[in-house]
């Protein structure tokens, strides 16, 4: 089994299996969780003046790139292990990477490519060429539009949202920024987000909406890609307004939530969301996009690493070594699950269909689940030779629940079990990496579910290499 699934397949194992728990994963989100990594550009104006933030008040001719290759992106992603990527369609600023009718801030109003250009379009003609799903990040503030603080406003960001939703092929996430400052006119506007939801659901029916609270997808509370050791998919999503400062609740979740709203995880290869040439000493190392990925990925989130292209409109050349040497370690990390050789067991087990061999089988949509009114149970791994391990990787069967609340990882040496990890939640996927160590046999014990547990994998690894060894840049 692959260190991520390729499948995660509704209704594990057929209708006999242990009673749902709400609430539970949509269609749509269980096919999000299957591809936890993909990328982030922040790309218009603000690539040209350094700022972080534009005013509104930039004039389209700003907006210059001298090579736009969006193949070249496309092609970087996909080779770096990406499996999507979100543009910022429209930042704070206003200004629309496609030359949308409903404003004059727009690729149409510049000299670039002569008015004609549209970054929307030639993006989402390279993801399709390279295999990528296509995703758009659109602010609803807007310091540029003059009916921005106006009732009128909210029928104009619908219309901007009709069209890149119907123009542009399937989009798999639509991500929605809480910020709300001031507008042109000084005033703020009253978004109505039902509408929004009501737009993009009408419209792309597949893709999830990213917001601070959801519906589908949360912010997880910090711009640094971790999540928290606890990380609970079920939200009180009604509590969770856009721009909360709950953010400690969007990193963990709540055990008790009423909606299934799993956590992303942004943060930028630079310090900047947007390029800058004198960031680019300063692009995160291998060592440290690796700390990001067991912290976000390990821990059940999605990662979303934001990749800003150059004033040329590439990628640059030491961002791409990163992504690569990322790609590389993680690949060879997760190359050989040695629980594939081992006999299974499980102390309980539901009924046929769901027994131990069903976690380890390389399926994933199979899982094995504890017998009925059981709120805990434990799965051994058994090997004729001694192994030497380092990480295991767990997931839930998610699709009826998440439930575990405290596991743990007992590795026998000798005539002895021993600790060698512990963790509170697991949910989609959970990483654990421990002292490397020779074993006979490996278990892991669910020990607080409040309803019978399952596991949908259960892998084990030798140690990944020492992040702090010397890596290529």
């Amino acid at each position: 089994m692959m260190w991520l699934p390729l499948v995660m397949a509704m209704n594990s194992a057929g209708a006999n299996g242990p009673a749902p728990v709400l609430p539970l994963p949509s269609p749509r989100q269980m096919a999000w969780h299957a591809e936890p990594y993909y990328a982030f550009v922040h790309f218009g104006p603000n690539t040209f003046s350094g700022e972080e933030w534009g005013s509104g008040r930039e004039h389209p001719d700003s907006f210059q790139p001298t090579n736009l290759d969006c193949r070249q992106w496309a092609r970087t992603f996909r080779a770096a292990g990406m499996t999507g990527v979100i543009l910022t369609a429209k930042h704070h600023d206003g200004f629309c990477l496609w030359p949308s009718r409903l404003s004059t801030h727009t690729v149409a109003q510049s000299t670039w490519r002569q008015g004609q250009g549209d970054v929307l379009r030639e993006l989402s003609d390279a993801c399709r060429a390279e295999g990528l799903k296509f995703g758009v990040y659109l602010s609803p503030w807007d310091r540029h539009h003059p009916a921005y603080g106006t009732p009128a406003y909210n029928d104009v960001f619908v219309g901007m949202l009709e069209e890149v939703l119907t123009q542009y092929g399937p989009i798999f996430e639509v991500w929605f920024d809480g910020a709300n400052g001031e507008g042109p006119n000084g005033k703020r506007q009253v978004y109505d987000w039902p509408r929004f939801h009501a737009t993009v659901r009408r419209l792309q029916p597949n893709a999830v909406m990213f917001s601070d609270g959801g519906p589908d997808v949360r912010w997880v509370g910090n711009e640094a890609g971790f999540v928290g050791e606890t990380n609970w998919a079920k939200l009180k999503r009604d509590e969770i307004l856009p721009g909360t400062e709950r953010h400690k609740e969007l990193t963990e979740g709540h055990a008790d939530g009423t909606h299934y709203v799993p956590a992303e995880c942004d943060v930028s290869i630079r310090p900047g969301w947007f390029w800058r040439a004198s960031e680019t000493p300063r692009v995160k190392t291998v060592a440290e996009l690796e700390a990001i990925w067991y912290q976000s990925i390990g821990h059940g989130g999605s990662l979303l690493l934001n990749v800003p292209p150059n004033q040329a409109g590439q990628i640059d050349d030491r961002d791409i070594r990163s992504l690569l040497g990322l790609h590389r370690r993680i690949t060879a990390s997760f190359a050989h699950d040695l629980a594939l050789t081992a006999r299974v067991s499980a102390d309980t087990t539901l009924a046929d269909g769901w027994g131990a061999n069903r976690a380890t089988d390389g399926d994933d949509g199979t899982a094995w689940a504890a017998g009925e009114a059981r709120a805990k149970g434990t799965v051994t791994l058994t090997w004729d030779t001694e192994q030497t391990l380092g990480m295991v990787q767990l997931g839930e069967a998610v699709d009826r629940g998440q439930r575990v609340r405290e596991f743990r990882v007992e590795a026998q040496t000798g005539d002895e079990w021993r600790t060698v990890a512990a963790g509170t939640t697991v949910g989609v996927r959970r990483i654990v990496k421990f002292a490397s160590t020779s074993v006979r046999a490996l278990r892991v014990m669910l020990l607080t579910s409040g309803c019978p547990p399952t596991l949908r994998q259960f892998s084990a690894y030798a140690l990944p290499m020492d992040p702090d060894q010397p890596t290529t840049k």
